[in-house]
C-alpha cells in the first residue's frame, strides 16, 4: 500500500512502527525510515484536514435541515404571542364577538373564540368593550373617586365606632388604660343592575365592532347612572350617629349661601382630605346667585370640585330637611365592589318581539356600592321649604 492509499488509520499506525524502528536502524535504512515518517507526516496533515472539513460540512448540512423546523416553530411561537396580544382585538375576532352575543352565545363560534384567546373556557372580552365599560362607569365623575374592588361574594368591612383617646404618662405613674376600641361592621352585599333595550333590526344588522359599541356604551352608561344613584341615596339617608352595622354623616341645615360649603367642610372627619361637593345643577346655579346679589368676592365652593347630579332635588324644590348637597370625600368613604368583573354582562333575546321586528338585549352588572367610613360625608339639608 502506498503513502497515497492510506487512511489517517493506516498513517498513524505506520508512523507507530517508525518510532520503534528507529531506534534499531542505522546508515541508509534510518535515512529511508526518516524520509518516510517526512512522508507520513504530510499526509496525516492532509487526511486530518480533510476529516476536519468533512465533519463541519455535515455540521453544517445538520443545521441547515434543522433550520425550516426551528423557523416553523419561531413562527408557530410568534404567531401564539400575536393571537394572545393581538387577535382578540382583530376584526376576525370582533365580528365574531359581535355574532356570539346575537346567536345566544352559539357553541360553534364561543369555540372560535375560546380556541386561541379563551381562559379556562371563558370568553375574552375585546380589548375597546372594556374602554367604553370604564368610560360609561367614570362619565358621572362621581363613580371615578370611588375606589374599586373584585372580591367574590359579600364582603364586611370594618370602621372604627368609637375609641378611647390617647392620654399623658407621668413618669412614675400607673399604667395607662388599654385602648377601649368598638368596630362597626359595614356588609357589601352585591346586586344585580340590570337594563334592557329593544333594538330594531336596522341596528342588529350593524357588524362588529358598531353593533357592540351601540349596545355597550348605551347599557353601560345607564348601569353606572344608576350605580351612582344608589351610592347618593345611601349617602343622604346616613343617620348622624353611627351603628354597628352603618357609618354616619354629619348634616349642615343651611341654605345656599357663602359660607355653606365653609360649615360642612368643618364637620367632616379629618382623614376626609380629598372633599368634594355634589349637588343639582340648579343648586350650582343658586349659589352663584347668592354670591352675585351680595356681590362677594369669593367662591362659594370653596376652591372644591362640583359634581352635578339629578339624584338631589334643586335647593328650590326641597322641602325643609331635605338633603340637596352633599360635601365629602368619596375616595375615602365608599367603596364599590365588582364580584364578577367590572365588564357588562349582554343578554339577547330576539323572540320575544319579533313580530314587532324588534330584538331586546339586557345589560346587567353584578355590584355592591357602600359608604364605609364614618364622617367622610357632610349632608347639607334645606333650611325651610323651597
Amino acid at each position: 500500500m502506498t503513502i497515497s492509499e492510506m487512511t489517517l488509520a493506516d498513517v498513524e499506525a505506520r508512523m507507530s512502527e517508525i518510532d520503534a524502528e528507529l531506534e534499531t536502524k542505522s546508515g541508509e535504512e534510518l535515512e529511508a525510515l526518516k524520509t518516510e515518517a517526512v512522508e507520513l507526516q504530510e499526509r496525516k496533515t492532509v487526511l486530518a484536514d480533510l476529516e476536519e472539513r468533512q465533519a463541519n460540512a455535515k455540521a453544517l448540512e445538520e443545521q441547515r435541515a434543522d433550520e425550516p423546523v426551528k423557523e416553523i416553530e419561531t413562527r408557530k411561537e410568534e404567531k401564539k404571542m400575536q393571537t394572545i396580544e393581538e387577535y382578540r382585538n382583530s376584526e376576525e375576532y370582533i365580528n365574531a364577538y359581535a355574532e356570539y352575543i346575537k346567536t345566544g352565545k352559539d357553541e360553534e363560534i364561543r369555540k372560535l373564540l375560546t380556541t386561541n384567546v379563551g381562559d379556562a373556557g371563558q370568553v375574552a372580552v375585546p380589548d375597546f368593550v372594556y374602554d367604553i365599560v370604564k368610560t360609561d362607569w367614570l362619565k358621572s365623575g362621581i363613580l371615578s373617586l370611588v375606589k374599586r374592588i373584585s372580591v367574590q361574594g359579600n364582603m364586611k368591612v370594618q370602621f372604627e365606632l368609637s375609641a378611647s383617646d390617647a392620654v399623658i404618662h407621668d413618669e412614675g405613674s400607673g399604667a395607662v388604660s388599654e385602648e377601649t376600641l368598638t368596630l362597626g361592621t359595614v356588609t357589601l352585599v352585591p346586586q344585580s343592575i340590570k337594563k334592557w333595550i329593544s333594538i330594531s333590526d336596522e341596528v342588529n344588522d350593524m357588524k362588529g365592532e358598531a353593533f357592540l359599541r351601540y349596545i355597550y356604551d348605551e347599557l353601560t352608561y345607564k348601569i353606572a347612572r344608576k350605580a351612582e344613584s344608589i351610592l347618593i341615596n345611601k349617602i343622604k339617608n346616613l343617620g348622624t350617629s353611627a351603628s354597628a352595622s352603618a357609618v354616619n354623616a354629619k348634616k349642615v341645615k343651611a341654605g345656599a349661601a357663602l359660607g355653606t360649603i365653609a360649615t360642612a367642610l368643618g364637620q367632616l372627619n379629618a382623614e376626609a382630605v380629598n372633599p368634594v361637593i355634589v349637588m343639582n345643577p340648579a343648586t350650582k346655579a343658586a349659589f352663584k346667585a347668592a354670591v352675585y346679589a351680595g356681590q362677594f368676592n369669593a367662591d362659594p365652593f370653596e376652591g372644591l370640585t362640583v359634581y352635578l347630579t339629578n339624584d338631589l332635588p334643586a335647593i328650590s324644590a326641597a322641602s325643609e330637611n331635605d338633603v340637596y348637597a352633599i360635601v365629602g370625600d368619596f375616595g375615602y368613604g365608599a367603596l364599590a365592589n365588582f364580584p364578577n368583573g367590572e365588564a357588562t354582562e349582554i343578554k339577547y333575546d330576539d323572540k320575544t318581539l319579533m313580530t314587532e321586528d324588534l330584538i331586546k338585549i339586557l345589560g346587567r352588572e353584578y355590584v355592591a356600592i357602600e359608604p364605609i367610613a364614618c364622617r367622610a360625608f357632610v349632608n347639607i339639608t334645606a333650611p325651610t321649604a323651597g
